[in-house]
């Protein structure tokens, strides 16, 4: 983690605690912790390359199968305002927009009841649209046609946004891309490796209404700026047990 999101962390802490400490009158949305999860590759580790991105399509449907019997509701960023209106809102996430997303599609149509509806964002880096390894076009235009996905940003090459010198191209042109694609809104960044800083915050509102970043925890409402561009997320690996999974989507366990 970089300086500047150590800085930003402890800025969020310092405020939130004040906030929750001395003010009771809060609506309440800022009363729901809200677990925003991040996922990669959704297979099993082959062996080779960074074993904590992978989680294998048994232990993700363990994950879903829990969520449902736990009563959660599985939202996506254009929903993002009915999360005060909802029992127990969770964001699933996937960054990179990896081919073995599409292995969702079957858990999800598993696991989804009257009750449970799954649902699950990808971030997609526009420039690797059809490379090895990742979604293809038809895959993007399947996946957003389905209640189960949306389709958002993780940028055109996956730069370090923080040093990066053209936002303008990594954010807008991402972002035309995917809708371009998809013919539904892209609301959502995910900042590549979670850097940032405040310029790239104030050129990502420039284009999105979300900003996604690694900064570990769960979502409070805590009434300052920009928040909605320093939005904290949860990672599930390869390693997570099913008791593990149920510590990282519950307040204060």
């Amino acid at each position: 983690m970089t300086i500047t999101a150590v800085r930003w962390l402890l800025r969020i802490m310092i405020i939130g605690f004040f906030l929750f400490s001395f003010n009771h009158s809060m609506p309440p949305f800022s009363r729901h912790p809200i677990p925003i999860l991040v996922y990669h590759l959704l297979g099993t580790y082959p062996g080779h390359g960074e074993k904590a991105l992978y989680v294998s399509p048994k232990n993700f449907e363990a994950q879903m199968n829990y969520l449902k019997q736990h009563g959660f509701t599985p939202l996506t960023f254009e929903d993002w305002g009915k999360a005060s209106l909802v029992k127990k809102p969770i964001f699933i996430t996937f960054d990179d927009g990896y081919k073995d997303n599409t292995k969702m599609w079957a858990i999800f149509n598993k696991v989804k009841s009257n009750e449970f509806e799954p649902k699950a964002t990808i971030f997609v880096i526009s420039g690797d649209i059809g490379k090895h390894n990742h979604l293809n076009q038809t895959d993007i235009q399947s996946m957003a046609k389905s209640p189960f996905f949306s389709i958002q940003s993780h940028t055109v090459t996956h730069p370090n946004l923080a040093r990066s010198k053209d936002l303008d191209y990594e954010l807008g042109k991402s972002k035309q891309v995917i809708q371009n694609l998809t013919g539904k809104p892209v609301v959502a960044i995910a900042y590549p490796y979670g850097l940032f800083n405040a310029k790239v915050i104030r050129k990502a509102s420039h284009y999105y209404n979300y900003g996604l970043t690694t900064l570990p925890g769960f979502y409070h409402k805590l009434w300052i700026p920009d928040e909605n561009y320093l939005l904290p997320r949860i990672y599930v690996k390869y390693t997570t047990t099913i008791n593990q999974f149920a510590h990282l989507v519950t307040p204060g366990s």
